[in-house]
C-alpha cells in the first residue's frame, strides 16, 4: 500500500516531532524562539527547573531537528528551524486527504439511501 508505505518512511521522525511537541516547557521554548533567537540562559528563565533538566528539554528539541544551537563565545545560542515542522505537515496532510475521502464517501452513501428511501 502506497500510504502505509509513505507513513512507515515518515514516521521515526514524526515520532520525535510529536515527543518534543508533547511537552509544554518545549512549546513555550518553540514559542519563545519564534521571535528571534535567544540564549540558554535567557530560554531557561521562565521555567521553575534545574539548569540540568532544561538542557534535557532543549536535547529533545535538537535531536527533534525544531531547535539548533551554536556557541557564541561561551554562550549558546538557539534557533528555530521551522522546517523540520515539514515532517508533521505531511503526516497531517495526508491524514486530512485519507478522512475528507472517507467522509465524502459515507455522504455520497448516506446521499444514495435516502434516495432509495424515497423511491
Amino acid at each position: 500500500m502506497i500510504v502505509s508505505h509513505m507513513a512507515n518512511r515518515i514516521t521515526p521522525g514524526l515520532d520525535t516531532l510529536f515527543q518534543a511537541l508533547a511537552d509544554p516547557t518545549r512549546r513555550a521554548v518553540i514559542a519563545r524562539l519564534g521571535r528571534g533567537p535567544a540564549p540558554v540562559k535567557e530560554l531557561a528563565g521562565p521555567h521553575d527547573m534545574a539548569l540540568p533538566s532544561f538542557l534535557k528539554h532543549l536535547d529533545m528539541l535538537e535531536r527533534s531537528g525544531l531547535v539548533r544551537s551554536r556557541k557564541s563565545g561561551r554562550v549558546r545560542v538557539c534557533t528555530l528551524h521551522p522546517e523540520a515542522f515539514a515532517v508533521a505537515d505531511a503526516w497531517i496532510a495526508q491524514q486530512k486527504q485519507l478522512w475528507e475521502g472517507r467522509i465524502d464517501r459515507m455522504a455520497a452513501l448516506a446521499e444514495e439511501l435516502e434516495r432509495k428511501e424515497m423511491e
